[in-house]
């Protein structure tokens, strides 16, 4: 059986930079402990990708915050999760993305018969991807760890656990 490890957004300015919150950083250790777990057989980091146009996006004008613009230290992954990445003796891979969800992600999760989603933000980006890689994907089974997650706020990641749980998502 051949399995994925997705892990998303987990950039600097979502742990504890200009959208960071104590959540975020308190999950590192979990996301750093998954990743490192050798039952997968390739890991694919997202990296949501902004530019300098930020604010003139729908996303920027509905979430006036400059995040993750390429090339600045807040769009790179977090230094510990990083350093795990660079440790695994598997196929790594980076996705950017400028949007939640990636459909890149979903036809990556096609060459896999099981897939396992952590990161940032529960309610936002992770399942954004999980409900990608569903609709792409109806039959194949999909995780989240719950304890590698984190979301804007404590009860918003909540409800997103319990609407990926309610479509049929794995909630370990």
């Amino acid at each position: 059986m051949k399995k994925l490890l997705v892990v998303v957004d987990v950039q600097k300015d979502f742990v504890d930079g200009s959208l960071g919150t104590p959540e975020a950083v308190a999950i590192i250790d979990k996301v750093v402990e998954t990743i490192s777990d050798p039952q997968y057989d390739d890991v694919v980091f997202t990296k949501d990708t902004h530019f300098e146009d930020y604010l003139l996006t729908q996303e920027g004008r509905n979430l006036p915050v400059v995040h993750c613009v390429k090339g600045t230290e807040g769009w790179q992954l977090d230094k510990r999760v990083e350093e795990a990445a660079m440790s695994k003796l598997v196929e790594v891979r980076v996705v950017e993305k400028n949007a939640f969800g990636s459909n890149k992600i979903a036809g990556i999760a096609c060459g896999y018969d099981d897939v396992t989603l952590i990161g940032l933000c529960t309610d936002i980006c992770v399942i954004s991807n999980a409900l990608l890689i569903k609709a792409a994907n109806p039959e194949l089974p999909i995780h989240v760890i719950e304890a590698a997650c984190a979301g804007v706020t404590p009860a918003k990641h909540a409800a997103a656990i319990e609407t990926m749980r309610s479509c049929q998502i794995d909630i370990i």
